[in-house]
């Protein structure tokens, strides 16, 4: 899909035959670029210089952006030499997560202007050419806002005139309300010139402005209604913070917008349903672009195009993968254990008994047996398999006497206790070892979009598996949530049960188990690893209090599960050992131990600074009207 306007070209070219005089020269019309009026004449033309504006819009977390933003905020660890860092950080930076593109915006206003005043365009080109570049800019101001704040509205092209004065040029940060009111406004006028087009995913269609419509006054209402948990992050003018009467009326909004989508009004969108294997299913929501009535907007790749991504060469098991690359990024404990059992309960997996003494397991996956599906769709985990190979994760022998047999390589091998030979192998060759970069260090490796497809674990040829932005998952739980704060709970389990059964949570949630913990939940393990968790930290104002700073115990870990305030500091693992003791009925059974990777150190502490990302220096020393962030 990637294309770009061509680039001005200036070539001289001298001839033994004469040469012409500089007027004439300098007077030539250039034959290798467009004028705007030939631009914006031809559709095809057009949709190139919009593809270029699709391709810059802005994800917190991609396929195409490295895997780092995927291992923070201790729901995984970095498995590579020197990122450790990324989940022990005493403070995030108040400049994290910023953005402040106003050449993007800029061309996004001109190419509105331009396309207004094409000539030769039909009317159905136009409008929907204006209706996609608005919602590309919405959605822009909408990643701001999350970040910053409120910021300039600016919605116009604007030029210096040399004279001077810059003044005209400057113009103040919103309110943070008006900024969501500006998003919520903009995808209900251009919705109707938007096509109900489900198969269509990497253009802006109805269901894509109404899913933007619908997260973006969820969080404007929740913002209004939590604020009270840290009144120091406002601002006098309200550049930040919501007031709370305007709550309700965005959940409205966000209820509303959602509800469109799902009664069918903006095309027949659906949750995937593929396949009879329930983990399956899940994993394939993000690997499927045929005939996947779920997504609604993607970033999209093509391995014809050129266009791709590593993803899965930098995360996928290393044992046995092409080029043996992989295994950055370790989903955490903390994480696993968030999946509920089958019967709506929350337990930690059962490491041991009542009196403490381990629990022996014939089979690595017996251990998460009776959980939701999405735990396998989203890791995977000791015992599992990718590719059809199954990952070789276990951390040596536990001995009779408590001592532990294990290498510091992947597959070491040494003699067993009471031998001299022959040597066996004694670790796992995906880990886990403490310290070992690209082994399963926590006991787990990501499995939601790693692409199984031939070659796509290989630098040569990579991945083509697009990048959801807005799938109807979310849409049913933002509908659920809206519901839930305007207090409908019956509705809201509706919503949420859809959800769950689809994992295998058959049992329905009723209205009075609808719990503002139930909502954070669903959402931290549907939606885990898209991007969204720090964004509804912040939103709901938990963020200072699950990143607390506070080093993490066994018995934090393993308590409260389930709970939105629940402590989440550092990623702890879960390690398998075969237990070594012949003659005794257990022996060559599997126990597992919790642990913390040794390199975590230290505890991830969000700040009340860290809620809006910080404006700087140099911006609010060009433009005076830039008021500071509060906090910094």
């Amino acid at each position: 899909m990637k294309k770009h306007i061509p680039h001005i070209i200036f070539a001289l070219m001298l001839s033994s035959a004469g040469c012409k005089s500089d007027s004439e020269f300098l007077n030539q019309t250039p034959t290798n670029i467009l004028t705007i009026e030939q631009a914006f004449k031809d559709p095809a033309q057009v949709e190139s210089i919009l593809a270029n504006l699709y391709n810059r819009q802005l994800d917190f977390s991609g396929l195409d952006n490295g895997w780092a933003s995927f291992a923070d905020f201790s729901e995984s660890f970095p498995s590579e030499n020197g990122a450790a860092g990324i989940v022990q950080r005493d403070s995030w930076g108040f400049g994290e997560w910023g953005t402040w593109d106003y050449t993007y915006i800029r061309e996004l206003n001109l190419f509105i202007e331009r396309c207004t005043a094409a000539t030769t365009l039909s009317e159905d080109s136009k409008r929907r050419f204006l209706a996609e570049a608005r919602f590309l800019r919405a959605n822009y101001y909408f990643e701001m806002t999350k970040r910053m704040g409120g910021v300039p509205l600016i919605l116009k092209s604007m030029l210096y005139d040399f004279g001077g004065d810059p003044t005209y040029l400057q113009f103040p940060r919103a309110k943070e309300a008006e900024m969501y009111d500006f998003v919520i406004s903009e995808a209900e006028a251009i919705k109707g010139d938007l096509p109900v087009a489900p198969n269509q995913k990497a253009r802006a269609t109805m269901a894509a402005a109404l899913a933007m419509e619908a997260r973006a006054a969820l969080y404007a209402g929740s913002i209004a209604k939590y604020g009270f948990r840290t009144p120091q992050v406002t601002l006098p003018g309200e550049e930040v913070g919501i007031p709370a009467a305007k709550a309700n009326g965005y959940y409205t909004t966000a209820l509303t917008a959602a509800r469109e989508i799902i009664e069918g009004k903006a095309g027949n969108y659906s949750l995937y349903n593929s396949k009879p294997d329930l983990a399956e299913n899940f994993a394939n929501i993000f690997l499927e672009k045929n005939n996947n009535p779920e997504s609604i907007w993607v970033e999209d790749f093509k391995l014809k195009s050129g266009r791709v991504h590593g993803f899965t060469v930098s995360n996928q098991p290393r044992y046995g993968a092409e080029e043996e690359e992989g295994g950055r990024l370790n989903p955490s404990l903390n994480l696993v254990e968030a999946f509920e059992k089958l019967d709506n309960t929350f337990a930690p997996l059962p490491v041991t008994d009542g009196s403490g003494n381990p629990i022996y397991y014939d089979n690595l996956l017996d251990i998460f047996a009776d959980r939701d599906a999405r735990l396998a769709g989203t890791v995977i985990t000791p015992g599992s398999a990718f590719k059809g190979r199954n990952v070789d994760i276990w951390a040596g022998y536990l001995l009779s006497d408590g001592g532990i047999l294990t290498g510091d390589d992947r597959g070491a091998q040494k003699p067993l206790p009471g031998t001299t030979s022959p040597a066996v192998q004694v670790v796992g060759f995906d880990g886990p070892i403490n310290g070992k970069e690209f082994t399963a260090q926590t006991g787990f490796y990501i499995r939601k979009y790693l692409d199984p497809s031939p070659g796509a674990g290989s630098r040569g040829t990579n991945s083509e598996v697009p990048f959801i932005r807005y799938r109807y998952a979310e849409v049913l739980l933002n509908a659920a949530e809206a519901a839930f704060e305007l207090g409908q709970p019956a509705v809201a389990a509706g919503y949420m049960n859809e959800v769950r059964a689809r994992a295998g949570l058959t049992i329905p949630l009723t209205a009075a188990e609808i719990t503002f913990d139930r909502i954070v939940h669903e959402r931290r393990v549907e939606l885990a690893f898209e991007g969204h968790i720090l964004f509804d930290m912040k939103r709901w104002r938990l963020a200072h209090i699950v990143w607390d700073g506070t080093r993490m115990t066994v018995a934090d870990l393993t308590s409260n599960i389930g709970k939105a305030t629940k402590r989440n500091t550092q990623p702890y693992g879960l390690w398998p050992y075969k237990y070594y003791n012949p003659g005794n009925p257990n022996n060559g059974k599997w126990v597992f131990r919790i642990v913390l990777p040794a390199l975590v150190t230290q505890a991830n502490r969000f700040r009340l600074g860290n809620y809006y990302s910080f404006i700087d220096d140099n911006i609010r020393s060009n433009n005076p009207k830039i008021v500071r962030q509060p906090n910094q």
